[in-house]
């Protein structure tokens, strides 16, 4: 009979040992402690689909480049466009990612643009959803 044995990485077996920080930094303290890898992955990939291309310094092409999309028509090219580079983007920078869902929604009126993004970790099994705003 095969087991489904859960991977546990090997950070998150000290509870008490931050892993990374968390997003935004608006706490007292500016950093708020992330103790899991689970939490990590979730900040990292937020980081990622709010980060634009040629933004972080010497990693130009890491980002998924949306907040430009904004200000664009929001047609079915767009949104084919923003499909692609999302998944292209974590398929590139997070490997052990599976995208379950990944849904565009918003306002073209307001320049309101709404993702919502469902994914599971591969190694695992846990999933997770992120769901990011922007308006223009």
């Amino acid at each position: 009979m095969a087991y489904n044995l859960k991977q546990i990485n090997v950070l998150d077996l000290r509870t008490s040992t931050g892993v990374g920080v968390a997003l935004p930094f608006n706490t007292p303290a500016v950093f708020q402690t992330v103790y899991t890898t689970k939490q990590q992955l979730k900040y990292n990939i937020i980081n990622f689909l709010l980060t634009d291309k040629r933004e972080r310094i010497f990693n130009p092409s890491f980002g998924a480049n949306i907040r430009g999309k904004v200000f664009e028509q929001i047609t079915e090219d767009t949104i084919d466009s923003l499909d692609t580079q999302i998944r292209t983007g974590v398929n590139q920078y997070f490997p052990n990612v599976v995208i379950t869902e990944l849904t565009f929604g918003g306002k073209p009126d307001q320049n309101l643009l709404t993702i919502q993004f469902s994914y599971t970790i591969s190694n695992t099994g846990e999933s997770d959803n992120i769901t990011i705003s922007l308006n223009g």
